[in-house]
């Protein structure tokens, strides 16, 4: 038994509980299930710009998902740092082609050598190194605003070692994956932690780590992945991020060595990502199945607690005989709720509260 099967032989029961919600959600999923693919192809588009902004700015770079986008439109980014400019087409490219060609792409040793040269393309300062592992030891940084390095986080693997420590991650992923003895979410979970503890290249490793991270999680089966951005969420909590990779990478290699700090943050944030993607799966729907005027009405009761027919129809101008034939549609569809009756009659989307009871809620507190 190696060090990981170690790790993952007995996980607390909150982690198995993440795992089976995930595992529940992505059931739901179905390879979005009721979406066209205009409108998955849409929100692919979507993604790839997110999910770029995103894990480039967790590493320093400064472009808003706006300049992201009219980068990769072709439009005039003068204004952009070169260096910014150059890792947003690399990593753009590379979760292209990882959401579109996910089912040939193996975890090899190649592969990832070779996304790391695509990753790093672009960059003129990393020609000589990019899809090369490191040659010199490297270290993990904290650095301020400014680029300056406050403190040494952790020592990485030698130099000497990374080919051996890689080929021994690469070889227990690809093992565990195929035997299907530890949950997938677990053996992922693991292989991106040690990456980052082996920290295999002279940079691109966090970017990189992430673009794996897509990959395992779609051959895994997690097919909303494309649809919603793992890298925005983890930007979000970038904090909580690298406090939970510290805090299981310093115990690797002693008496005490726990996964949980990391798998704890990395279920969290696959947890957020599918519910994130059943809420748009749901949305989108309802959204394909109205006409123009039906979503005004639905629209409307997003940004109410409830409303009487006359109310929507002064609201939104559309006529109150098609805000009622709007209305009985909802109903229908399960997504609105009835309450009162006769000209007392009020609507509300399901699960909301009506005023009145928003109202008593607040006097008792």
């Amino acid at each position: 038994m190696t060090s990981f099967d170690t790790r993952l032989t007995i996980l607390p029961a909150s982690l198995w509980q993440r795992i089976t919600q995930i595992d529940e959600i992505k059931g739901e999923w179905r390879h979005g299930a009721g979406l066209g693919p205009q409108v998955l192809g849409r929100l692919k588009r979507s993604v790839l710009v997110t999910s770029t902004g995103a894990s480039t700015r967790i590493e320093g770079a400064q472009l808003s998902d706006a300049d992201v986008e009219r980068l990769m439109r072709g439009l005039s980014t003068q204004r952009l740092a070169d260096r910014d400019a150059q890792e947003v087409r690399g990593y753009y490219e590379v979760l292209q082609l990882v959401f579109d060609s996910w089912q040939t792409i193996q975890l090899t040793e190649n592969t990832i050598k070779q996304l790391h040269g695509q990753l790093l393309q672009y960059t003129s300062k990393d020609q000589r190194h990019r899809g090369q592992y490191k040659t010199l030891d490297n270290t993990v940084q904290a650095t301020d605003p400014h680029g300056q390095v406050v403190s040494v986080l952790f020592d990485t693997t030698p130099a000497y070692l990374t080919a051996k420590q890689m080929d021994e991650l690469i070889s227990w992923t690809t093992d565990a994956l195929a035997a299907g003895i530890q949950h997938p979410l677990a053996v992922i979970g693991n292989f991106v932690v040690e990456f980052l503890k082996i920290h295999p290249f002279l940079d691109g490793n966090g970017r990189l780590s992430r673009i794996l991270t897509n990959l395992l999680l779609l051959r895994a089966g997690y097919g909303f992945v494309p649809y919603v951005s793992h890298e925005h969420l983890i930007e979000a909590h970038k904090a909580a991020y690298y406090l939970a990779l510290r805090r299981s990478q310093t115990t690797f290699g002693t008496q005490q060595e726990t996964i949980q700090p990391w798998l704890e943050f990395f279920l969290d944030t696959c947890r957020a990502q599918a519910e994130q993607a059943i809420e748009l799966l749901s949305t989108t729907a309802i959204e394909q199945s109205l006409s123009p005027r039906q979503l005004l009405v639905w629209h409307y009761l997003g940004t109410v607690p409830d409303a009487a027919p006359g109310e929507i129809a002064s609201a939104t101008s559309v006529p109150q005989p098609t805000v009622a034939q709007s209305l009985n549609k909802l109903l229908g569809l399960g997504k609105v709720e009835r309450f009162g009756l006769g000209r007392a009659t009020r609507y509300r989307r399901t699960g909301r509260q009506t005023a009145a009871a928003d109202d008593k809620s607040g006097r008792e507190q």
